[in-house]
Formats: structure tokens, sequence, C-alpha cells
């Protein structure tokens, strides 16, 4: 039996429990996927280095975690991969041979989704709106597949030049920089991602003004809750490609999955049951809007 679990605030109503014991039926596994959310439990920041003994002691293979525990975890593991020390996140902790080994998989979710949606895609200026969790690993993960320069914008000044100042210290500083001024940063730029809340449930609008939108823009949405955000819909209406935010959730899924297991994860039946949970049926292509997902 693979035992697995994520942790983390406000999670009832995450769709990774399903998705990977779905996909470790597929692969022979008795898989077990519990969600552990830290307000039930009453746990904190303070309580990690008990829970994370608990799992292990329980024959845990790994947890997943997610906000408010990415960074407050890291100094508890004992080994951290590059990439995730890069972030200062981990999202994913594989317990083996004794050992807790922290990884990220969201930047690399965001690759591999940006990858397999817009292969053609002109990716060598882009702008990221939003400088947390979720803005740092897209940014990551821009810059990884090449992009020349990623502006990274937020209304909070000094949290953009955070953002920027930890992707410089990988990358370097001519290929960041930060800004509160999103049309002066979309002058020129190939293509735009919103890694701010807005356009979920409860936070509704969107990052990008509509007029901002030009028919050579590729755009991009982390919000999954729900798919067809209004970036998202403004955007195909405005001809731009996309990419929603469920691909970035399905291949984070994929790779932690390949981590816990050591198997291969199938990236398109997975997409296809996440499909399946959030209600939406596949686009038949990106100029072509999708069925908007039931409330989750």
């Amino acid at each position: 039996m693979v035992q697995l679990g994520l942790v983390g605030q406000g999670i009832g109503a995450s769709l990774t429990p399903a998705m990977q014991e779905r996909e470790g039926r597929w692969n022979g596994l008795d898989l077990h996927y519990r969600l552990l959310d830290a307000e039930q439990l009453g746990v904190t920041a303070a309580d990690l280095p008990q829970l994370l003994l608990w799992a292990r002691r329980l024959g845990y293979a790994g947890l997943n975690v997610t906000h408010p525990f990415k960074q407050a975890v890291v100094p508890l593991l004992d080994e951290v991969s590059p990439d995730a020390a890069d972030l200062g996140a981990v999202n994913t902790v594989v317990f083996r041979d004794g050992r807790a080994l922290g990884h990220n998989t969201d930047w690399s979710g965001y690759g591999r989704a940006f990858s397999a949606a817009l292969p053609d895609a002109v990716h060598d200026r882009a702008v990221l709106v939003g400088a947390g969790g979720a803005g740092s690993a897209v940014g990551y993960a821009l810059l990884h597949g090449g992009s020349e320069h990623v502006a990274v914008v937020d209304s909070d000044r000094e949290r953009a030049a955070a953002c920027a100042a930890r992707l410089a210290d990988r990358f370097g500083s001519g290929r960041v920089s930060a800004t509160t001024d999103l049309r002066g940063a979309l002058a020129g730029a190939s293509g735009v991602v919103n890694a701010t809340p807005l356009g979920m449930h409860g936070h509704p609008g969107a990052s990008v003004p509509v007029d901002l939108l030009r028919e050579d823009l590729w755009v991009c949405d982390v919000v999954y809750f729900p798919l067809e955000t209004e970036l998202v819909a403004a955007a195909r209406a405005r001809g731009c490609r996309v990419l929603p935010g469920g691909g970035m959730a399905v291949h984070q899924a994929v790779g932690a999955f390949e981590l816990f297991t050591g198997l291969a994860a199938d990236a398109g039946r997975v997409e296809q049951h996440f499909l399946e949970l959030t209600g939406a049926r596949r686009p038949t292509s990106t100029a072509t809007p999708t069925a908007a997902p039931a409330a989750s």
C-alpha cells in the first residue's frame, strides 16, 4: 500500500486525492491519499516537525505541501532539490531510506503544461502578473525554459522586487525586472501570465485589462476554479492563444506522482480525469472556449 497526503489550509475541495488515487490504480498500486487540513487538525507551522515525524512513522511514501507551509517545511528536510532551494519553497516531500527529500513540481508543472499546450509559442519576453509563490514558480519555469526576459508586475512594489531578486540570483539580473507598470511591461511582450488569485471563485476580475490584450499575445492563467476565468475568456475573444490553469495543476500532480512512486504517469489520462472532476471538457483547440466547470 502507498500512503500519501496533502498538508495545507482550506484544502477540503482539493482534487489531488482523486487524481493521485486514480492514477495509482491505473498503475496497479493500492494508493491512498489523505487530506491533512491544518485548520481542522489545529496544526500550525510550529507543528510541522511532529507532522512529518508522524507521517514517516506511519509509513507514508510522501506528502504534498501547500499554502501556507511551502516555505516553512524547507529547513525541516534532510535534502532539498536545487530548484526547490532556488525557489525557497517545497510542494512535494518524499520519504525514502529514512530521509525526507524536498522537491518543487509547481515550476516544472507549469513548464510541462506550457510546452504541451503552446509548443511553438515565442516566449522571449514574458510578463508575470503576481509576485507570490505561484508567480515565483512560473517565473522560474519561464526563465528555465529560455525566456530572455521576464517582467514581474505586482501592485506591491516591494514584493515584485523580492520575487525578481530571487529569480535574478539564479538566472541573472539582466533577465528579470520588477515593475508596477503593467501597460509598459506588455509593450513588446510575447505573452503574459496571471499568477494572482483574481479570477477564481470568490475573487472576480482579471489582472490584465481587456484593452491591453493583443491578438499576438499568448495568455496563461494559474487559476483553475473556474478553468474559464474572466482573463482566459477575454483573451480567447481577442484571438489570443491561451493556457488555462488546469494545465499547471495536472502537470504538477503528474510530477509529484512520479516522485512518490518512481513510475511514469500518463499526463493525458490525468488531464482527462481532471476535466471530468471539474465538469469541463477537453478543448478542441486553444481558440475554442471550453465549457465552464461546475463549482467545486
